[in-house]
């Protein structure tokens, strides 16, 4: 019962007006400091490690712009889910657009890479209207949600793929397809390696690297920003030369420094509160003082 009311209460918010949603971001963006202390810690400890030439005045004001950010895409997630394409979106301009389409004409697939930018859902909204495709996603665990979140999604892609799903995926990447994913969160699943990100070393997902090399796609790195006037920008880079190699490694690392590439751009739009460096080569934590959990 719980998650159909959660669902019923997302679908009335989704269907607000946009100017209701950044009022209502600023107060949960408020409690969300407030409450969410360990997660809170979290991130300013990442933004301290990835930005250490910003002063103590500079780090504390990306950390509370980047709360700003994360309580606001909550109701760019629940509009994705459960809510009308409003103009707005209809009208966002893609760069970069004939990178994908030129990709797409060679028929191999397409993998749309991005870091996990706060408008990672309403981006994908707006590039499924746009253009066929499907994305990897993670599962929620209530079934109620999964299947709701699940058909919203649908209604702006062909398909959507959960991360164990792979087999399914590969097949439609060989059918000439795009997928997007977003491989640049720390997980204990998969084949990962040490690659440096924001100068540190990062426990990172070798599987552009393995999807390109099953497939032949192409892989094109996909950035996309919430602009301060209100709207949207994406934009679809070229497409990785040289890629895949037959080194893992290397080929993550250049995904990595991509995706550093795209958050500095607009790291307030980041989701700094996952524990992104929690694993070290010799062992170490930096978050071991935040929660020994971590």
């Amino acid at each position: 019962m719980p998650s159909w009311l959660a669902v019923a209460a997302g679908t009335l918010i989704a269907h607000l007006p946009w100017r209701f949603y950044r009022p209502l971001s600023w107060v949960i963006a408020g409690l969300m400091r407030l409450l969410m202390r360990r997660r809170g810690r979290i991130a300013r400890t990442n933004i301290r490690l990835c930005f250490p030439e910003l002063s103590a005045a500079e780090q504390e004001s990306l950390w509370r712009r980047n709360f700003d950010s994360t309580a606001f895409s909550l109701f760019e997630f629940i509009r994705g889910w459960w809510g009308p394409l409003s103009r707005r979106e209809r009208n966002t301009q893609i760069a970069g657009y004939d990178n994908l389409l030129a990709a797409k004409r060679r028929g191999k697939g397409v993998l749309l890479i991005s870091p996990h930018l706060t408008t990672l859902e309403i981006a994908n909204q707006v590039l499924g209207n746009r253009i066929g495709m499907a994305a990897m996603y993670r599962p929620m665990k209530s079934p109620v949600l999964e299947w709701s979140i699940k058909q919203g999604r649908l209604r702006h892609g062909q398909a959507m793929f959960a991360r164990d799903e792979l087999r399914p995926a590969l097949r439609y990447l060989k059918s000439g397809g795009i997928i997007w994913l977003a491989p640049d969160q720390e997980t204990r699943r998969g084949d990962s390696v040490f690659v440096p990100f924001f100068g540190r070393p990062a426990w990172s997902l070798t599987s552009v690297h393995q999807m390109a090399k099953l497939t032949g796609a192409a892989v094109l790195p996909f950035f996309h920003e919430r602009l301060p006037e209100g709207g949207y920008r994406l934009e679809i880079l070229p497409a990785l030369s040289d890629f895949p190699s037959d080194d893992a490694g290397q080929d993550t690392a250049r995904v990595m420094a991509a995706f550093e590439a795209m958050i500095r751009r607009c790291p307030e739009q980041y989701l700094w509160m996952h524990a992104r460096f929690k694993r070290q080569p010799d062992g170490s934590n930096p978050y071991r003082s935040v929660d020994q959990t971590v």
